[in-house]
């Protein structure tokens, strides 16, 4: 059976002054108590930096509990363990591609609802560029991660896509641009985010939205 979230935190509770209390972490002294309601996102983007900074492997629980300043319970409170702190981080591009793809089982699919919504994609990702900074300096440690759930959604995401650019009432060439333009989204962020870093958001989007129009225009 599954553990709750205060459960998770008294089973991991090492320490003293890392009591839970009715769900509640009681921190100890000279330790702020987290906000319920953002603690998540909170220890998510922390998180998300130390990777970033010093890797998976060389980021302990104890440093970004420290770094909230909260204890370790918290952090157990929200998450069973880093690598459950790292499927979170990954997660979140997934939904990348869902509005997406909810907006093409709504509306026939054309080239310029297929540039509307990578237009849409490009904005979502450039505000996430962090995420994939992330991957390419945690590959090893993202390739040990899968889980049921996780593949699951990731094949029926894939599926879908697929679906769209083996629509032939589409022309052949049309598809073939289609199923370009959204490489050339993904290799550039994705592959590619150690050797954009340095580069800002406004820029680069402007410059993936050139190789857009000239992929998907032909």
């Amino acid at each position: 059976m599954a553990q709750t979230a205060p459960a998770r935190a008294q089973a991991h509770d090492g320490d003293p002054e890392e009591a839970m209390i009715d769900g509640v972490t009681e921190p100890g002294p000279g330790v702020a108590t987290p906000e319920p309601t953002d603690t998540r996102q909170r220890i998510l983007d922390v998180a998300l930096d130390l990777f970033i900074e010093q890797g998976f492997d060389g980021t302990s629980l104890r440093q970004i509990a420290e770094q909230l300043g909260v204890t370790k319970a918290a952090l157990y409170y929200h998450f069973e363990s880093k690598d459950d702190i790292l499927m979170a981080l990954h997660m979140r591009l997934h939904e990348f591609g869902r509005v997406a793809l909810l907006r093409m089982g709504e509306e026939p699919i054309t080239m310029e609802l297929w540039g509307e919504l990578l237009d849409e994609i490009v904005d979502q990702m450039l505000a996430q560029r962090k995420i994939f900074l992330m991957h390419e300096r945690n590959q090893a440690a993202l390739e040990k991660l899968h889980r049921e759930d996780h593949d699951a959604e990731h094949e029926d995401i894939q599926n879908q896509f697929r679906r769209v650019l083996a629509d032939t009432r589409l022309p052949l060439r049309d598809r073939v641009r289609m199923a370009a333009s959204f490489g050339v989204i993904f290799s550039s962020l994705f592959l590619s985010g150690e050797a954009f870093a340095a580069t800002t958001n406004d820029e680069l989007g402007d410059m993936l939205r050139d190789v857009l129009h000239d992929v998907l225009q032909g």
